[in-house]
């Protein structure tokens, strides 16, 4: 129960890295034990129904036709003599409303010009989330100038070992042994499946949770007298926490028992970068029609290698932002102070750098489902996150092909073309790769769902990259980055 004790109070953030993998995560819709949360709770469950009935509205409103058309003339984007990299926006943001591409439907085409004298074809994947892939997007010549400037940058591992932190953390965390059941009893039956458990165990102390993990945990502390799987009230009161810490920790820990097995570094992107990965950057912006400036002050690329084994299991790119919880890349602009913070990334690209030769899709569990309900997502000791064991079980997976982008949007939309809830059909993952070795690359777009925030952090972030002062200028996103282009 260490793996879902942890789960119960990392809260609502993801990992600086690649995803909600690090203190803070998302985990589940319940994330604080308090009676406000969840009237919190309750308020966006309302808020979602009415921006999903929202976007259906806009959808038939906006589409005459289920044919072809061009990207939508009043968006930003390239135009028939416009360079292939445009130069750096001054940092001063209009509060416009965010553009958002349109689906229509899957498997709807329509052609784009992100680059002179090139058409694209971009196809709509689903709708749950708005997920659209762009073959060609880079060139072989990219891919391989990706991969061997992630190279001589250095990989580091994604996710390490667990450590003896991890129990001493656990012994800060002021949270009763009521609260953590309360937590974990998703239906409030007074019991706690075995499915209730792993739903709350995507973090854990680092590892993942399988249904024979759990067994086999509850038999060595003797949580489960009469071995059903099932954990009453009654029971839990009689356990002691700190006796699934000492077994947690005197267990084993493989790298494919963990989260993810894959390792990654960043790779700058801004002024004075190389010309290739600069290009890139605006290609993103002519593809997502988003202000430059936004894209700009997001998160460098990231490059990520899963050798034969690696695997990332199903998860959210970003975590919902409640009033608890703070995006991180506006969180010290605002001089905000919140408990939790989250990587609000409210589109990711991501892009295929070379063929796998045995596995390694990207999966989509529930693309298009008609319904979401997290407990649904285990059913008979399967668990469909698992990306090692089930990925052939999931709606959606996406093969991965040398140049070929995929994007999606991580939030709905509120209703007023700003950012909403997050999108719990956006969950995803990395399938095992059974054979050969995958490279990938990821640009995150992060926007504040709090729009006053996102405003003050584009006035802030202008004025120091606008500055002369050398020490201004280091609040930059890309500064911390920038030892990168000296590699290049």
């Amino acid at each position: 129960m260490a793996a879902a004790a942890g789960a119960a109070v990392a809260a609502a953030t993801a990992e600086p890295d690649d995803g909600p993998l690090l203190p803070g995560s998302p985990v589940g819709r319940r994330a604080v034990c308090s009676r406000p949360y969840f009237v919190v709770l309750m308020v966006f469950a309302h808020l979602y129904v009415i921006n999903v009935l929202g976007l259906l509205l806009f959808v038939h409103i906006s589409s005459d036709d289920g044919g072809e058309r061009e990207p939508r003339k009043e968006a930003p984007g390239p135009v028939q003599d416009a360079p292939p990299v445009l130069p750096v926006s001054s940092g001063h943001f209009d509060p416009q409303a965010l553009p958002r591409l349109q689906g229509i439907k899957v498997g709807h085409k329509q052609k784009l010009q992100l680059v002179p004298n090139k058409i694209h074809v971009m196809k709509t994947l689903s709708l749950k989330p708005l997920l659209f892939e762009i073959p060609d997007f880079l060139s072989e010549d990219e891919c391989k100038l990706i991969i061997h400037l992630a190279q001589l940058k250095g990989l580091q591992k994604s996710q390490i070992l667990p450590t003896e932190d991890y129990e001493e953390a656990m012994e800060m965390i002021d949270i009763s042994q009521m609260d953590i059941f309360n937590l974990l009893d998703h239906n409030q039956d007074g019991q706690l499946q075995l499915k209730e458990v792993l739903t709350h165990t995507r973090l854990g102390n680092g590892r993942w949770m399988t249904p024979e993990s759990i067994r086999e945990m509850y038999a060595a502390v003797k949580a489960d007298p009469d071995g059903n799987g099932v954990l009453t009230l009654e029971e839990f009161k009689q356990l002691n926490i700190r006796d699934f810490h000492k077994y947690m920790g005197s267990q084993k820990v493989k790298m494919s028992d963990l989260v993810r097995n894959s390792q990654h570094t960043w790779l700058y992107q801004g002024e004075g970068a190389h010309q290739v990965m600069r290009s890139i950057r605006q290609r993103v912006i002519n593809l997502t029609h988003l202000p430059p400036e936004i894209v700009e002050q997001s998160e460098p690329m990231q490059v990520v290698r899963y050798d034969q084994g690696g695997h990332y299991h199903a998860h959210m790119d970003s975590g919902p932002v409640f009033p608890e919880t703070a995006c991180s890349h506006t969180k010290l602009i605002a001089n905000e102070s919140a408990p939790f913070e989250t990587s609000c990334r409210y589109v990711t690209v991501l892009f295929y750098l070379n063929n796998v030769t045995g596995g390694g899709e990207t999966t989509f569990p529930i693309a298009d489902n008609r319904t979401y309900e997290e407990l649904s997502l285990i059913q008979n000791d399967v668990d469909l996150r698992d990306t090692r064991k089930h990925c052939d079980k999931g709606n959606l997976r996406v093969k991965p092909l040398q140049g070929t982008a995929v994007f999606w949007y991580n939030y709905l939309p509120d209703g007023e073309g700003w950012v909403g809830d997050v999108d719990e059909y956006s969950l995803h993952g990395g399938c095992l790769v059974t054979e050969g070795t995958k490279w990938i690359a990821n640009n995150w777009i992060n926007v504040d769902p709090n729009k006053r925030r996102q405003l003050q952090f584009q006035e802030e972030m202008a004025r120091y990259t606008n500055s002369e002062n050398e020490d201004q200028s280091e609040w930059t996103v890309d500064k911390s980055y920038s030892n990168v282009h000296v590699e290049l």
